[in-house]
């Protein structure tokens, strides 16, 4: 074996963090690219070729390098320009044509305030420098009220390069466990911290740690679910695109706690960048004597293997994705006994989420009691969270717990676009229920959201606006979970096929008087008979969207109307009259053939041909359709 990077002492990380500081802050210009996924689907690779264009045909001694993402997808993609001794900026909304003056600029050494997004504090020990008229990062509303812990190397390292994890303090807190601290300090510093899992249960991580290690058996195991599945959830995605580093440090930790040699990451197959930096993480690690036999020669052994999942949301259940990894159908079984007990292949296991991981470096090394500074009584820390849907910022956001759902909407996520009236929150997703209006001022944690009708879940959240229908909401969040359960129990299978046969019908205008008492009683039944926590929590939506929006389930039941003017069969189009000026656009553009009229004159819509479309409600220019 190949000893030569081992690093075995303190000495050798110091060598490898001035390397990477050389790397984050050289003698000589830097471009650094997002190109994380969401940077990617915006055009940066795009981005990413022009640049490499410029410096490979201008002589130049700029270096071009790729990072994750910083979390405010919405003015992605994201250049940041790095000069020595000046201030570090970013460019916002990037395209292959500006790059050219980008480059240009940076060769003069000169850089206008035109298209500066805003400044960047420098590496740690460097000297921080401001840039006039400019905003730093988090003076930045998307930034102000966020506390980065989790996220604080995103955006800022490149993702596959170990010596820059290290320049940040990446592995010296792992020195530090593995040479001075026994398994239960290490437990017992992480129960004081008040880490829940930040999966969705919210159980205890301490507690947890605490129970395998004092678990009958010499082999365990520690899983790390990556199967994130909700729709508009990418927390996970993010974090291991963007330092996938921060998570095998957080695993080892917590294998040298629990006693654990041997450990899982199940990461969804849909996610091929993560999957990718993954890879070259775990190998960058066993290379370096961070995984394997005698990790930094202090004896501790463990070792990680990547499992792509097969895609099914139900996997994301702690014991059907230990089904999964076994090479069984992913199912879910009747707990206890519960993973810690009798886990995988039948030994003691510890399942915990990417984010769960991820904050243990942290905690170890700020000290429990920083950590129990952040958030509420029973929710401590920060969390992450994806927020999507009809918000003028999208993006990811880690908050302090306890933060108020008006400060992320309002204050992070800057309202509602085109001036439209906020109407619901859906947090936990499909699982999760819809927050209204009246209860914006809502502490997020565990606790108060679980009384409002809704979960945390993993960290998704969609704003819905006023033209959003809760009931088709509802309907399509059954739909999916229908497509996911796994059919093994008849209160989630039967209750979720039921509900949905009763949403659709109420869709299309042929609910009944009764219907919203079945699928209130249905959702009862299912969280108290289903087998596992997919089908226990699948008539959320169904109950917090009738709890909150009742009069919008009667409006569709008992009018045959849809409030929102969203449902197909419950909406119709028609010319206004006094509006119409006979342009022929919605005639020329009906697929149905069911507007007629004369040249200049008001126009008709057949409605025994209009299929409903809404393509003349979108191409009329003088707001003639009318919806009713």
């Amino acid at each position: 074996m190949d000893t030569t990077n081992l690093i075995t002492s303190i000495d050798a990380l110091e060598a490898l963090k001035r390397q990477g500081l050389s790397r984050l802050s050289p003698d000589t210009p830097k471009i650094t690219v997002g190109m994380a996924t969401c940077g990617r689907a915006t055009g940066a690779q795009a981005v990413f070729d022009a640049l490499q264009a410029e410096i490979d045909n201008t002589p130049s001694s700029v270096t071009l390098t790729t990072t994750g993402c910083i979390g405010f997808c919405q003015v992605e993609p994201i250049v940041e320009v790095y000069r020595p001794g000046k201030p570090r900026v970013l460019f916002q909304n990037v395209t292959p044509e500006s790059v050219r003056a980008i480059h240009a600029e940076l060769l003069s050494g000169a850089l206008p305030h035109a298209g500066v997004f805003c400044t960047l504090d420098g590496i740690p020990g460097t000297e921080v420098h401001r840039l006039a008229g400019t905003p730093h990062i988090d003076e930045l509303p998307f930034y102000r009220k966020q506390k980065k812990i989790v996220l604080n190397r995103c955006g800022r390292i490149d993702p596959d390069s170990l010596a820059e994890y290290i320049a940040l303090g990446g592995y010296f807190t792992l020195q530090k466990v593995l040479a001075s601290m026994e398994p239960g300090d290490v437990i017992a510093e992480i129960e004081k911290s008040g880490l829940r899992g930040r999966g969705g249960a919210g159980f205890p991580t301490g507690r947890k740690w605490r129970l395998a290690r004092g678990a009958s058996g010499d082999v365990k195991y520690l899983i790390c679910n990556a199967d994130e599945g909700d729709p508009g959830a990418y927390m996970d995605r993010s974090l291991l695109e963007g330092d996938p580093f921060s998570l095998l440090e957080g695993m080892t930790m917590g294998a040298f706690a629990v006693g654990a040699r041997q450990g899982f990451i199940y990461v969804r197959d849909e996610y091929p960048l993560a999957i990718d930096n993954l890879q070259t993480a775990i190998s960058q690690a066993r290379e370096h004597g961070l995984l394997g036999e005698n990790i930094m020669g202090t004896g501790h052994t463990f070792d990680i293997r990547l499992i792509r999942g097969g895609g099914a949301f139900v996997c994301g259940e702690e014991t059907a994705l230990i089904a999964s990894i076994e090479g069984r159908p992913g199912e879910p079984r009747q707990r206890p006994p519960f993973p810690v007990e009798k886990g995988l292949w039948g030994k003691p296991t510890v399942i915990n989420n990417v984010e769960t991981w991820c904050n243990a470096p942290w905690i170890l090394a700020q000290g429990a009691d920083a950590f129990v500074k952040l958030g509420t009584e029973s929710s401590r820390g920060t969390k992450i969270f994806s927020l999507v849907g009809k918000i003028n910022n999208t993006g990811l956001i880690e908050v302090p717990m306890g933060i108020k759902l008006r400060e992320i909407v309002y204050d992070i996520g800057n309202g509602i676009p085109e001036g439209k009236k906020f109407k619901a929150i859906q947090t936990g997703g499909p699982s999760g229920g819809c927050i209204t209006e009246e209860l914006l001022d809502l502490p997020v944690d565990y606790d108060s959201l679980k009384q409002a009708g809704a979960i945390m879940g993993s960290g998704g959240m969609i704003v819905m606006d006023e033209d959003t229908c809760m009931v088709d909401v509802a309907r399509y969040f059954v739909d999916f979970l229908k497509d996911e359960s796994c059919g093994k129990c008849s209160p989630c299978r039967e209750g979720i096929d039921r509900a949905l046969e009763i949403l659709e019908r109420i869709c299309q205008g042929a609910g009944a008087e009764g219907d919203i008492e079945t699928l209130e009683s249905i959702g009862e039944m299912m969280k108290n008979f289903s087998l596992c926590a997919l089908g226990t929590t699948a008539s959320n939506p169904v109950l917090s969207t009738i709890r909150y929006f009742r009069d919008e389930y009667e409006a569709h039941v008992r009018d045959h109307r849809c409030p929102a003017k969203t449902c197909r069969s419950l909406i119709r189009y028609r010319v206004i009259a006094q509006k119409c000026i006979g342009c022929m656009v919605c005639a020329k553009s009906c697929p149905q053939q069911a507007i007629s009229g004369e040249k200049k004159q008001p126009h008709r819509i057949d409605q025994a041909l209009c299929s409903k479309c809404g393509i003349c409600f979108e191409v009329c220019k003088q707001n003639a359709i009318g919806k009713e």
